[in-house]
């Protein structure tokens, strides 16, 4: 070997060594919807694999079929379901007046929890309540915890966690106030499912890590970009990929590793093909690592 060489691969295992020293102990995942469905469940879960996560995220389905088709697709890879993402919260909120909705809001919450069990999970992600012209604020805040309170001995029974998620649903819109209302349970299956991009809009992601901290139970990853449209001579808030938005990733690494998390952090972004979610699963990898 040549001096050169020798200092070049010096260089990159000291760089890598550096690179593992500093990497937040955080599993990665992604939702199966950005898997392409033309594949069959264990092809999804085995593209999931070779492009580099560590487990997906399902959807809530009432298909026992389609619930245990994917439990054997995630035995057979050996990808974890680490969680299920309730499908009923939106049109069916918690927080409705509309006892019908609430009803099928709650069936939704119930088969997500029996999703979660069969296929080994921990979590269901709900979007707690809907603030809108027919709720107010002070209404999404009771009616969303008389319903969760009633499903919370389920969760206890599943050992499943109910994780609610901060959304743009006009509610829960600040850090303090996340924190009050998960303490208001009172209850180990009730915590909070963080989504860093969801925040970007109207408040700092690093800073809402720090002040949940342990209440934290899982992470969404996307990111976000107010780009200058001349069209509409206004900026237009959009989704992008990891790291092409104007989220501070160094920041979010320094309070991830503040807080101690040590959980799952699923993407969620549009779907695409291998080299595209190979390109994201990097993305992850460099966010991890404080890069």
């Amino acid at each position: 070997m040549t001096r050169r060489s020798v200092l070049t691969t010096t260089a990159a295992a000291f760089a890598a060594s550096a690179a593992a020293a500093n990497r937040l102990p955080i599993k990665k995942a992604v939702l199966t919807s950005m898997l392409p469905d033309k594949l069959t469940w264990k092809e999804r879960f085995q593209l999931a694999k070779d492009v580099g996560f560590e487990a997906v995220e399902g959807q809530t389905t009432e298909d026992t079929a389609i619930e245990a088709e994917m439990r054997k697709a995630s035995e057979s890879t050996g990808v974890p379901i680490h969680s299920v993402m309730n499908m009923a919260h939106w049109q069916f909120p918690l927080s409705s007046s509309d006892p019908a909705a609430v009803e099928r809001s709650m069936k939704g919450m119930e088969t997500s929890i029996r999703n979660a069990a069969a296929w080994g999970g921990t979590t269901v992600l709900l979007v707690p309540g809907v603030v809108n012209a027919q709720t107010s604020y002070a209404d999404a805040y009771k009616r969303s915890q008389e319903q969760i309170k009633k499903l919370i001995p389920l969760a206890e029974k599943a050992k499943i966690i109910i994780a609610v998620e901060n959304v743009w649903n006009k509610f829960l819109l600040s850090p303090l106030e996340f924190v009050h209302y998960v303490d208001s349970f009172k209850s180990p299956y009730l915590k909070a499912y963080f989504d860093v991009g969801n925040i970007q809009l109207y408040g700092f992601p690093a800073d809402w890590i720090r002040t949940l901290g342990p209440r934290i139970v899982k992470v969404h990853l996307k990111d976000f970009q107010n780009r200058r449209n001349a069209l509409v001579r206004a900026n237009v808030p959009e989704f992008v990929n990891l790291r092409d938005g104007d989220i501070d990733w160094k920041e979010i690494h320094k309070a991830f590793t503040e807080i101690g998390y040590k959980g799952y952090a699923t993407v969620e972004l549009r779907g695409g093909d291998e080299k595209y979610l190979r390109d994201v699963a990097s993305r992850v990898d460099m966010i991890l690592n404080g890069e």
